[in-house]
């Protein structure tokens, strides 16, 4: 049987790109597939991918949700030229699949392979899809989900779970019992959190006797950041601002309690290394998909959950954080809830749909 080929498309966030590398090494480490990456010339993963050894291709297309009614006819209009471009591109790599893992090349991509009868997957990382799956979820072939909440946009899914570093797997036990906390909010840090925790941090630190707290600001915020705790005058030895924090397993190995945004990927790592969790959504995020990443994790048990316009209220976060941390039989129980939301094996599951699509279309080729 010929080599499998696989085109991916889609990109734009670390949340749609780094899953998906993750899953391209699987096929080429494990199945020898020859792997193609479409996607525009704005996202990460014209950086990334590259990188990572993969080709990529670009094609012109913006988004169409949460922007101007100008951008959105604009989009409209680059759309057919968008899918022309991938049927060209599809045309001349030929692939017995193609992926679509979200973003802006994801829905030209899946609809050029549709149009062309290629076999069709989607990923979504997502308690509640993306507009492009949510548009193709009943005519491509399967989809590779990260909740069972999202299935039923889906003809065919299975929960697979998002790939993780497998560091976040094998975190060492915690040690000691002073309770740590840690807050991030990205790769940008939030500055919703850069501006109310250093407003709590001496009642907090004063409530939990011997807390710390390593907080990642955002590099373009780290020395504002860093200035208000300061001059909140609390304890230097207690707190640490990190303008970006390259070990993040580590940081997470050393938490009794995380504080962060709920992002596919972000809530994946809290699941793969077992960790309670304070979420807080972004509230502009698309079709809200963080606020309902995070009631999956509510309704669990295995995180607690705060509103942008609930940090603003007196008393609100401080509260919230004294109290969980103050409670080291719930966070116990937190934690071991968020580990069964982890996936190990995600990135090979679903390369291993892909390759079970791929093989299906070559037999398909070579009976036709």
């Amino acid at each position: 049987m010929a080599h499998l080929r696989v085109l991916i498309a889609g990109g734009g966030t670390g949340g749609h790109i780094i899953p998906a590398l993750a899953v391209a090494r699987d096929l080429v480490d494990q199945h020898d597939a020859d792997v193609l990456f479409v996607g525009t010339n704005r996202g990460m993963e014209l950086r990334l991918v590259p990188e990572a050894g993969f080709k990529l291709r670009t094609i012109d297309v913006g988004p169409l949700k949460n922007v101007s009614i100008a951008t959105r006819i604009r989009t409209l209009f680059q759309l057919p030229q968008s899918i022309f471009d991938c049927r060209h591109l599809i045309r001349n790599f030929n692939p017995d699949a193609v992926l679509g893992v979200g973003g802006y090349a994801s829905g030209p991509a899946i609809a050029a392979a549709l149009q062309m009868k290629v076999p069709t997957m989607v990923f979504e990382p997502n308690a509640m899809p993306g507009l492009a799956n949510r548009l193709v979820g009943k005519r491509v072939r399967t989809a590779a989900v990260n909740f069972a909440s999202a299935e039923r946009w889906f003809r065919h899914s299975e929960v697979t779970g998002i790939p993780v570093r497998p560091e976040f797997f094998n975190l060492h036990e915690l040690t000691g019992t002073s309770p740590h906390l840690l807050v991030f909010g990205g790769s940008q840090g939030a500055k919703i959190f850069n501006s109310n925790l250093p407003k709590v941090i001496v009642e907090l630190l004063d409530a939990v006797p011997g807390l710390t707290v390593l907080h990642q600001s955002g590099v373009r915020n780290g020395e504002a950041t860093k200035a208000a705790y300061e001059a909140s005058g609390a304890d230097p030895a207690r707190w640490e601002i990190k303008p970006f924090i390259n070990d993040m397993p580590k940081r997470f190995a050393q938490a009794h309690l995380v504080m962060s945004r709920s992002g596919a990927s972000t809530v994946a790592e809290l699941a793969a290394a077992g960790k309670p969790s304070l979420l807080v959504p972004f509230a502009a995020a698309a079709d809200e998909h963080q606020r309902r990443n995070a009631e999956v994790m509510v309704d669990s048990g295995a995180a607690d959950m705060l509103q942008e316009n609930e940090l603003e209220q007196p008393g609100k976060l401080l509260s919230t954080l004294v109290e969980l941390l103050s409670s080291p039989e719930r966070l116990t129980a937190m934690g071991a809830a968020a580990r069964r939301h982890a996936h190990p094996r995600a990135a090979e599951r679903i390369a291993e749909m892909l390759v079970g699509l791929a093989e299906k279309q070559q037999v398909s080729k070579s009976a036709s």
